[in-house]
């Protein structure tokens, strides 16, 4: 049994870095640039040379070291592989045997939405818990399952996606995958700002979103917070979506917590009352109860879940 483990987050401009103690505490964190040149192909060694350097620095030999954890941007399976990473220019790549190769540690490799929420789960707002559903909404909205303290991946390792989930048959714009009438396209950052443009195409009334440049998601919640009579219609619509899709996976997994995460996350409790209302009004009666909270790790949530897969139990 190692003392130590690395958790590792890559994203698309830089990769964060921690060493913890396998009790889960955060010994260091740093951040490496992402290289995407050559379609990615330093990333891994670049992840390994780091890991590497910080063992040197503090004189810890690779026997006291569990392994590493890694997080993608990207669907990855349960064998640490990914078909595809847009954002990091990969195709096929199987990242927990390279990473393990480069390293010579073993390593496990997962979606970075899921390693904020096992993360989450672990030492952050659900601490503690064993099933937590994550959402994260920003610029997209990403997902993470967790059931008995492990990641659901699934077959193609798009497990957790609720993001995609199926909200509205009757929506003719496209979602960013292809398909039409996901969750993002409502509850995602760019989602509550097209949801508030519907409404005020719809109303003659006046707000105050109609006399902003370029209207935000922060501008809206900030007037829903403010009582504006059509920023609060707007996010009860959100709500009411995202509260009855949660209330669906409540269905599948009963989770202890569901966790709220991402750049909309901000709005605080606000958002996850109006959330709440909503998922109560759906949810099976088992699971009405489920307290909906706020992600408390922030950034630092993959870097976490990313550490707490290597950690033998």
């Amino acid at each position: 049994m190692g003392m130590y483990c690395f958790g590792i987050d890559v994203g698309g401009t830089s990769v964060k870095c921690g060493l913890f103690l396998t009790n889960g505490t955060l010994v260091e964190q740093w951040e490496i640039p992402t290289r995407l040149e050559n379609n990615g192909s330093s990333i891994l060694p670049d992840v390994a040379d780091t890991i590497k350097v910080k063992l040197d620095e503090r004189g810890i030999t690779k026997d006291n070291v569990d392994g590493v954890g890694i997080g993608i941007p990207g669907p990855v399976n349960e064998n640490g592989e990914v078909p595809m990473a847009v954002n990091l220019h990969w195709g096929f790549k199987a990242v927990a045997s390279e990473l393990s190769a480069l390293t010579g540690l073993p390593a496990k490799a997962a979606n970075d939405a899921n390693i904020a929420a096992l993360g989450e789960a672990w030492k952050g707002a659900a601490e503690g818990s064993k099933n937590v559903i994550m959402v994260t909404l920003g610029t997209g909205v990403g997902g993470g399952i967790i059931i008995d303290s492990k990641i659901i991946a699934g077959h193609h390792g798009a497990g957790g996606e609720i993001g995609h989930a199926c909200v509205n048959h009757n929506e003719v714009r496209p979602c960013n995958c292809g398909n039409h009438g996901c969750l993002e396209q409502y509850a995602s950052a760019t989602g509550i700002v097209r949801v508030a443009n519907d409404i005020l195409e719809e109303s003659q009334e006046d707000s105050k979103m109609r006399h902003v440049e370029k209207l935000s998601a922060k501008n809206v919640l900030d007037f829903y917070k403010e009582g504006d009579a059509l920023a609060v219609k707007t996010m009860e619509k959100v709500g009411d979506i995202l509260g009855s899709t949660l209330a669906m996976f409540a269905c599948v997994t009963d989770p202890e917590a569901i966790v709220i995460g991402g750049g909309v996350s901000k709005a605080g409790k606000a958002l996850t009352d109006c959330i709440q209302k909503y998922y109560q009004k759906y949810a099976f009666p088992s699971c009405k109860s489920t307290p909906i909270i706020l992600a408390s790790l922030g950034n630092d949530a993959g870097i976490y879940g990313a550490a707490r897969m290597v950690i033998k139990d």
